[in-house]
């Protein structure tokens, strides 16, 4: 039945396809965590009123994620490319699609985090400081703490964000159901390779979205 419907489709790749863009998106979304944590906090924390406040820093720091944010992907892995040949050594397969993924993504994962620490309540910030905790302890017992459903719900937006990336990824070589769409199925005018391709990102696409939401609603004490 299923080899009728979609006669052009080799299963045997389309798995190993599967595999590979959830193995870039997993790989990136876990670079884009760190990467956009951090690059949050900074915002956040030196931001008017924060803990390290500084103008100069919080404007350096805004102007790199405005600009990040601002290259289309497919620009942004073209402009990568010595970058990822000198980092990876390669141009095609998973892993040269990492850094585009992980330098795409942060920005925009980083403007979610500070959206999300915007949201914690600033008196129990000043009953933190009140008590003399230290900076370290403000950070990873109130803010990150408090937080972390907003957090989850933005990792959650990123991951599908990066879904899309990964298949665009894909059209310059980069392996992946947007790899196997573009070269084994739009070239080949195979349109059931496509169309099963699609599928399966959606499905994709539909787990992550069903994960981050039990974890956030878990998380989320309100």
């Amino acid at each position: 039945m299923m080899s009728q419907l979609f006669p052009n489709v080799i299963w045997s790749d389309m798995v190993v396809a599967m595999i590979e863009t959830f193995y870039m998106t997993l790989l990136a979304l876990l670079g884009t965590f760190i990467f956009g944590i951090m690059l949050g906090l900074l915002l956040y924390l030196t931001s008017p009123g924060g803990v390290w406040q500084n103008k100069i820093i919080n404007l350096i720091v805004a102007t790199i994620v405005n600009v990040f944010r601002a290259i289309p992907f497919v620009i942004l892995i073209l402009l990568l490319f010595p970058f990822t040949d000198f980092l990876i050594g390669t141009l095609r397969g998973p892993n040269a699609a990492l850094p585009a993924l992980i330098i795409g993504s942060a920005p925009f994962y980083a403007r979610l985090v500070e959206i999300g620490l915007r949201e914690v309540d600033k008196g129990v910030i000043e009953a933190a400081k009140s008590m003399g905790a230290k900076t370290s302890t403000i950070i990873f017992k109130v803010l990150l703490k408090e937080s972390t459903p907003a957090l989850v719900s933005g990792l959650t937006v990123t991951a599908i964000a990066l879904i899309g990336y990964t298949a665009v990824a894909g059209i310059i070589g980069a392996g992946g159901l947007g790899d196997y769409a573009y070269y084994y199925g739009f070239q080949r005018r195979s349109y059931d390779v496509v169309f099963m391709c699609t599928i399966l990102i959606v499905i994709i696409v539909f787990i992550f979205q069903f994960i981050g939401d039990a974890l956030t609603n878990k998380l989320d004490k309100r």
